[in-house]
């Protein structure tokens, strides 16, 4: 999983947990159905055509409002690979690498449909359609662990 390569889906500033999934669907607890709304109201073309290695590229202040775990799970439920964005709620952060969802905190401009390849180990960003590249604070081993086991409980139910 050092190594995450998709097609990008471009969103903007603040995108809050309520955007992400409402509050409307939060009556189950199956990540099917959750991922079947995501992003909905924001766009209303994602959950029907995301596919599994997508990424998200967004800006400032990815996951913000409330600290419902729905929301990456969602996410990651729909195929979403990784995040990118200039910069995240610290909860939202830490929900998403709890579930093995990679959040990467960097600046590249993508456009929808922009394949970007994402080096987790080595802390760099190729957006390959346009050539564009940008770096991010490498992600520690025991975090690529965490990931690569598909979150933090996994991890330690992994362990020998």
């Amino acid at each position: 999983m050092d190594i995450i390569s998709g097609k990008t889906w471009t969103f903007g500033e603040n995108i809050d947990t309520d955007v992400i999934i409402p509050g409307r669907y939060l009556r189950t607890f199956n990540p099917q159905d959750l991922a079947d709304h995501v992003l909905e109201g924001e766009r209303p073309d994602f959950t029907e055509n995301v596919q599994k290695g997508d990424v998200i590229v967004a800006g400032e202040n990815f996951g913000c409002g409330s600290s419902r775990e729905q929301a990456p799970v969602a996410i990651k439920t729909a195929g979403v690979d990784a995040i990118i964005a200039k910069s995240f709620a610290r909860i939202f952060y830490r929900n998403a690498i709890n579930i093995g969802l990679p959040v990467i905190v960097s600046d590249i401009e993508a456009k929808d449909g922009d394949i970007i390849k994402i080096d987790l180990a080595n802390g760099s960003l190729i957006n390959e359609t346009s050539g564009e590249s940008a770096r991010f604070e490498p992600f520690k081993e025991f975090m690529l662990n965490i990931l690569e086991d598909g979150g933090l409980v996994n991890h330690y139910l992994n362990k020998d």
